[in-house]
């Protein structure tokens, strides 16, 4: 298969991985300040931190109030990590690759992409941002099932499934990070951090599956446990890089890639992550996402860059 196509399909996947995080993202934070007494909240700047894109936002902005900050996160143009920007580019990669991909997950990304640009509006209010920021994200769910359901699992398979897993292990660094460092952790706010560390849960829709999983109190070890080493939830960092393996062992020459993505996975599982605090996290968290992309550079230049 020509490189050129394989890239297509690879960042297709990461683009709609993109979309629903931010959407995602953007549902919880609303739910999270709703739940939080006034001046308590932390505000709409840890989202912006967490997918990257303070230096973008404070150039046309200058605080973090709802509006200004939800109409960056979804629509602004300059923002690379908007919901509508990812969808439109995922959109243009899908298009140019229609005769290799299954025509439902074209039509799916297709119909998606328009949705958020027709009806973008209605994510920034407050009215009717749930109803808005559901529909992305149930989409993503069918584009990503339909892919599951009508591809061969060959080679296009594989790439582009790798995208997604990739996307989703730095999507869930970035909040454990920035959510962590974030967090309200005063004397007087202190009965409000079990709702911030169940927040972090749901913004990766962790909740449930924490709870069954853990079967504790949702506490600051615990989660970040569950969010690093947890072998069978699909959103860990730990269960995300042997999906990479997986979907990497087919792929000729993959010597290279298998070795750092095992490399990864022994810092991994060798360090205590429930005995982190504070920049010790940070530090180890920066690492991950330093991995992750030395992963996203050996797959490029083995099979991108030719």
């Amino acid at each position: 298969m020509l490189s050129r196509v394989v890239e297509t399909l690879y960042w297709t996947s990461r683009y709609v991985e993109r979309a629903e995080n931010v959407a995602r993202l953007i549902n919880v934070n609303n739910l999270l300040l709703m739940d939080l007494p006034k001046g308590v909240s932390t505000g709409w700047e840890p989202i912006i931190d967490i997918i990257g894109s303070r230096e973008i936002y404070l150039q046309s902005h200058k605080d973090f109030n709802d509006r200004a900050a939800v109409k960056f996160l979804v629509a602004n143009q300059n923002n690379p990590s908007s919901i509508v920007n990812s969808l439109q580019a995922a959109r243009e990669n899908a298009r140019t690759v229609r005769d290799v991909i299954p025509r439902s997950v074209w039509e799916g990304i297709n119909s998606l992409a328009n949705y958020v640009k027709d009806n973008q509006n209605e994510g920034f209010s407050k009215r009717g941002r749930f109803a808005f920021l559901k529909h992305v994200i149930e989409s993503a769910h069918l584009i990503s099932g339909a892919l599951e359901a009508t591809c061969n699992h060959d080679q296009r398979y594989m790439f582009m499934r790798f995208g997604s897993v990739l996307e989703r292990a730095d999507m869930t660094t970035r909040i454990l990070d920035v959510r962590s460092a974030n967090l309200i952790e005063s004397e007087t706010d202190r009965p409000f951090e079990n709702i911030q560390w169940i927040s972090v849960l749901r913004s990766l829709s962790g909740y449930q599956m924490y709870r069954q999983q853990m079967g504790v109190r949702v506490n600051r070890a615990d989660v970040i446990e569950f969010m690093l080493h947890s072998e069978v939830f699909a959103r860990s960092v730990l269960f995300c890089l042997y999906e990479m393996q997986r979907y990497s062992e087919p792929l000729p020459n993959s010597e290279q890639v298998h070795r750092v993505i095992q490399d990864v996975i022994k810092d991994l599982t060798h360090t205590n992550v429930r005995s982190l605090k504070n920049g010790h996290l940070h530090e180890f968290l920066d690492q991950i996402q330093i991995d992750l992309a030395q992963i996203h550079n050996q797959i490029s230049e083995l099979y991108f860059l030719k």
